[in-house]
């Protein structure tokens, strides 16, 4: 009598059971973690650049593409492209290990602060911001930029 063999489970048949690779990241997420955590996902199967100029070659295509719904003035399209630039934004930070929600709430942190400074120099001035003009206040927003960078 012949010995039965036992099926071997392919990585294929194995998804196929479990469903999809990508599954078990929480939809509850912020969409930058999100999109973060499922590119992780697919890089974990080999879903993933072989280097960081690749990604930039897509963010210039996805920049391209921008520009062209931009120019076309189609709302969807500019909104989809826009999706598109943060989600290869949020793939550059994850293949140089930089965590998206943290570099983003440094870049606010910045924006909170030189604005800050551009009100209260105004208002030493006896100003408001909307008594200002965008050059004055592009000239305060270096001046805070320049300070930072020296504190």
């Amino acid at each position: 009598m012949k010995e039965k063999k036992k099926p071997v489970r392919t990585t294929f048949t194995h998804q196929k059971k479990r469903g999809s690779i990508l599954e078990g990241v929480s939809g509850d997420l912020s969409s930058l973690s999100l999109a973060y955590r499922l590119t992780e996902k697919a890089s974990s199967v080999g879903f993933d650049w072989p280097d960081v100029k690749g990604i930039l070659r897509k963010l210039d295509e996805e920049i391209k593409e921008f520009r062209e719904a931009l120019s076309l003035q189609k709302r969807n399209r500019i909104r989809e492209e826009i999706g598109d630039l943060l989600f290869v934004i949020v793939n550059i930070a994850r293949f140089l290990k930089i965590d998206p929600e943290a570099s983003l709430r440094r870049t606010i942190e910045k924006f909170t602060s030189r604005f800050h400074y551009i009100e209260r120099s105004l208002q030493k001035k006896g100003k408001t911001p909307q008594e200002s003009n965008l050059l004055e206040m592009d000239r305060l927003w270096g001046e805070a930029k320049k300070k930072q960078f020296r504190g």
